[in-house]
């Protein structure tokens, strides 16, 4: 079992930037792959970025590329996600998700665990 909490969600001016973090509870963090996944409302939730369980393979949506980087610290159970030049269109509520196979996938069924979401406000 993982427990997931995500922090770092806020309001911010368009061009900006967020970290968001989320804390993994449990002793095997390193052991599972990690997504981002963003959910605008009225939308479904789609795949932001992934990482490997060692942190050496990344996935990324292609749209966010260059804007999005997904990072961890598996000594402090913590991923990351550092958004640059953020847009209105970020706007979402973003959640982490934990994979026990380690796929790196862009579908929210290939998560097994998911944080409650923390919310990120892009203004104009």
């Amino acid at each position: 079992q993982v427990q997931l909490v995500e922090s770092g969600g806020g309001l911010v001016q368009a061009g900006g930037s967020l970290r968001l973090s989320c804390v993994a509870s449990g002793r095997t963090f390193s052991s599972y792959g990690m997504g981002w996944f963003r959910q605008a409302p009225g939308k479904e939730r789609e795949f932001v970025a992934a990482i490997s369980m060692s942190g050496a393979r990344t996935t990324y949506v292609d749209a966010l590329k260059g804007r999005f980087t997904i990072s961890r610290d598996n000594a402090k159970n913590t991923v990351y996600l550092q958004m640059n030049s953020l847009k209105v269109e970020d706007t979402a509520v973003y959640y982490c998700a934990a994979d026990p196979l380690n796929r790196s996938g862009r579908v929210p069924y290939e998560y097994v665990y998911w944080g409650q979401g923390t919310q990120v406000t892009v203004s104009s």
